[in-house]
């Protein structure tokens, strides 16, 4: 029987070739991700550990608890600190590191690096051995700086030459004095890392005096732990924590392996999308070749072949093409994981150097999905063949699936649709993510359920299609009825087409819907023409608002600062605003009160005030950062949204309470509203800094809409691997079907049907089978979108369903265009059969 099976493998070659390419493409999806992600994970942290070679042990402050009604406040590492810790036995010396954003422009001005990959540091001096020098001297004050060796490569920096920069939006432009070598990760994947002498440092990203960390190095033959114990004795304990650079590297190694497990798992997502559409192809193509050979199995069966023997037969051959699927797949896929790494750097997203990683892991992988999943496609088609009674086989009266199995799959299809249906509705009911697994489980028990029933809905749907293919005349005719034939053949491959249009068409829907949202809510909820913030993300200076202030043609300015709070025994964040001009620069909905912030007169939104049981007209007691407290007064309750929430109050009534205060984002009105004049002179006003960005509603809704572009173009891309393993699902199909009905086609030829209309026969059942797909596909995708977006209403006022009808149409159009593409060789196949040799065959 293993030689039989063997024989069969190779004696239809070509059959299988289509199941094999299916499976190859999903295992090539699944080990190319796994080569991609390890390669750029390896490479993350061997960069990382090194920037630990030179750090024995790091002590950092230790966060305290908030306690009473004073929000906490992170211990200082001062230079008491730092002297103590380099006396201790066994400390070889100990360097005081403060680090922050620092945004280095090239000389065109624009930001080198990612922004938050845009860091700055201090230099301990010519003795630094984190920063060997490779050319000039160490700096001096503000106005020097040093900089990498990658970054002046970049940029075309040269010792002597000035840079702009900026820490926290203020423009500086200091001298390069220095060119230093680092390991740093940062630096090895394209940021910039700039160094001040330790003064300027602190004053540029904290205080002076203090630091972010103290990096000590131990003595010849001290070990690590053993530092670390002398450190732990030396130092406070309730302030300070000391860990060791082994255990820094490796932390940093978790880290980017669990950010990296996202990717990984989001591409073997649709990894695995690929290889389930490839097992309706599998199970397809199995079907159909056990059929073509049930007289072949029938006679083994008279010779003395058990069930269980047939069964092995057709299941070692789909070992063998899962096998050779496997293996193809994992080279294929090492080769697209090296063409991913090689797109990084082309799209200037450089990662640090490293070899190729080629684990076991990913080896067994491969190998274990194609081998798996072709085993398991084939079992059931080898199962039915082995029940065929061998007389019945060979009198050629086995055949259709009786009533009642037809019966009892609509039964389940319908159960499993219903409950798949009730799950979702439920689940848009709950609220946010209490919602998001029984989505999930009722988006699976649906699309299960409809797969189940796609042959019985193929009937109706594809009968819709009558008017229309009446129009071709005889071979539109012969298509409709070739089409639904075989409801199963049709339906498993229509349910490869229509898996990837769901969720591309499900997606699409989410994304416009939610764009839509945004602009709704930015156009709601801001009067103010732009918003001005830092392009990491990070604090703006409170000078940035006095230059806006002071700018021609401003009207109103309000800087948004944020400031944590204990009210009523929990930690609150305090919103600081310009309370005279913030009621022009928001339209933000009242539920209860007046909107006036000004002294001790705040507004609330209305989930805290709701949390709290405020209203207006409430009094509460606020413990501010410096341990102070004020009697505050709710003036009005506002609905919030995800631009503006939280307690809103006057700067007048928090800036005392801060010892360092900053700005998240300045809000500006001007005279002549939001134009390109007005944008040219509030950048003119802050120096034409790289690291600002000065957005008005328009560019904010954009920035927003280019993400979400970003997010759907890539999921397209990966879709698409599904997409392609549905058409050579048609494919497959319908060369199959050919071959079944080579008898057939050759009777039509002799009554008079010509070449020109078998083609079309082929390419109409093609299309219809595709459109049918198609329709489903976009079908279920409008529902789950819709669904998914109920969920997300519960969060964002402003949500409502938009459908892409532009876009549904391309995706139907897309379908139409998978039929037709599948259909050119089968149909070329079918038209070129010799008539006679075609009657004659069975």
């Amino acid at each position: 029987m293993f030689r039989t099976a063997l024989r069969n493998v190779l004696a239809h070659k070509a059959r299988l070739l289509m199941t094999v390419l299916a499976v190859m493409l999903g295992v090539a999806f699944v080990s190319g991700t796994l080569v991609f992600t390890n390669t750029i994970s390896d490479a993350y942290q061997k960069s990382s550990a090194k920037g630990f070679d030179q750090v024995d042990v790091a002590v950092r402050s230790e966060s305290q608890e908030d306690k009473g009604d004073t929000p906490s406040k992170t211990p200082e590492l001062t230079q008491a600190l730092l002297d103590r810790s380099a006396r201790v036995p066994g400390a070889a010396s100990a360097v005081g590191v403060v680090n922050g954003f620092t945004a280095l422009a090239d000389k065109d001005g624009k930001l080198i690096g990612g922004g938050f990959q845009s860091q700055g540091g201090n230099y301990w001096g010519p003795k630094d051995v984190r920063y060997p020098l490779v050319g000039g001297h160490a700096p001096k004050g503000e106005g020097e700086v040093l900089i990498d060796s990658a970054t002046a490569k970049r940029a075309g920096y040269q010792v002597g030459d000035t840079v702009r920069l900026s820490v926290d939006g203020p423009v500086l432009n200091p001298t390069v004095t220095g060119i230093f070598t680092t390991d740093d990760g940062n630096v090895a994947a394209g940021g910039s890392l700039a160094l001040f002498d330790t003064a300027t440092a602190q004053r540029l990203f904290g205080e002076t005096g203090t630091y972010d960390e103290i990096d000590v190095t131990a003595k010849t033959g001290v070990s690590q732990a053993a530092l670390k114990a002398e450190l732990d004795k030396a130092l406070p304990a309730d302030s300070t924590e000391t860990t060791t650079g082994r255990q820094l590297a490796d932390d940093q190694a978790e880290m980017i392996a669990s950010s990296m497990s996202g990717l990984k798992q989001g591409l073997l997502v649709f990894a695995g999308i690929a290889l389930f559409v490839g097992t309706f192809i599998i199970a397809n193509t199995f079907t159909m070749l056990v059929a073509q050979r049930t007289r072949e199995l029938a006679l083994l069966r008279a010779v003395g072949a058990s069930r269980r023997q047939v069964t092995r037969s057709v299941l070692i051959e789909a070992f063998v093409v899962g096998t050779v699927a496997g293996v193809t797949g994992l080279v294929a896929g090492i080769g697209i994981g090296a063409g991913l790494r090689s797109l990084m750097g082309t799209l200037d997203a450089a990662v640090p150097d490293g070899p190729l990683v080629v684990s076991p892991g990913t080896v067994a992988a491969a190998l274990g999905v194609g081998v798996v999943i072709t085993v398991l496609a084939a079992w059931l088609p080898g199962r039915r063949a082995a029940k065929i009674p061998p007389v019945a086989a060979m009198s050629s009266v086995h055949a259709k699936a009786s009533t009642r199995s037809l019966v009892l799959r609509n039964t389940i299809g319908a159960l499993f649709s219903a409950a798949g249906v009730a799950v979702v509705l439920a689940a848009t009911t709950m609220d946010g993510s209490d919602g998001q697994a029984p989505m999930g489980l009722g988006a699976v028990l649906l699309i299960i359920g409809v797969f189940i029933l796609t042959p019985l809905l193929s009937r109706p749907l594809i009968a819709a299609t009558a008017p229309v293919l009446r129009a071709f005349g005889v071979a539109g005719k012969l298509a409709r009825q070739n089409s639904v034939r075989n409801p199963r053949r049709t339906a498993a491959t229509a349910s490869a087409l229509m898996i990837g249009l769901t969720l591309i068409t499900g997606m699409t829907v989410m994304a416009g819907s939610l764009q839509h949202a945004i602009d709704k809510m930015a156009s709601s909820a801001i009067r103010a023409d732009y918003v001005v913030s830092m392009a990491n993300g990070n604090s703006l200076s409170p000078d940035v608002g006095k230059k806006l202030k002071a700018t021609d043609g401003v009207t109103a300015t309000s800087p948004l600062r944020n400031a944590p709070a204990r009210v009523e025994g929990r930690t609150e964040y305090l919103t600081g605003v310009d309370g005279s001009a913030i009621g022009r620069l928001t339209a933000l909905t009242l539920d209860s009160g007046a909107f006036e912030v000004g002294g001790t007169r705040v507004v609330v939104d209305d989930d805290t005030a709701r949390s709290h049981h405020w209203k207006a007209g409430s009094d509460f007691t606020v413990g501010y950062e410096d341990g102070k407290k004020q009697r505050l007064s709710v003036a009005g309750v506002y609905q919030a949204n995800e631009m503006m929430r939280g307690i809103m109050l006057d700067n007048a009534a928090l800036a005392p309470h801060q010892s360092d205060p900053t700005d998240m984002q300045v809000m500006v009105k001007t005279s002549d509203g939001a134009s390109d004049a007005a944008k040219d002179r509030l950048e003119k006003a802050l120096g034409s800094n790289p690291a600002i960005k000065v957005q008005s509603k328009k560019d904010i809704s954009e920035d927003i809409a280019q993400m979400f572009t970003l997010m759907l173009n890539m999921l397209y891309g990966l879709l698409a691997m599904a997409v392609i393993v549905a058409v050579l699902g048609v494919i497959n199909t319908l060369a199959m079907s050919v071959f079944e009905r080579s008898q057939e086609i050759g009777m039509l030829r002799a009554i008079g049907l010509d070449r020109r209309n078998i083609k079309r026969m082929v390419r109409l059942e093609s299309l219809v089978i595709s459109l049918f797909g198609g329709v489903l596909g976009i079908g279920l995708g409008v529902f789950f979108g819709w669904a998914a977006g109920e969920l997300l209403g519960t969060r964002m006022a402003t949500y409502e369903l938009v459908l892409p009808w532009a876009r549904m149409a391309v995706f139907l159009l897309l379908a139409a265009t998978v039929g037709v593409l599948a259909a050119l060789w089968p149909a070329r196949r079918a038209a070129r059969l010799n008539m006679l040799a075609a009657i004659k065959s069975e």
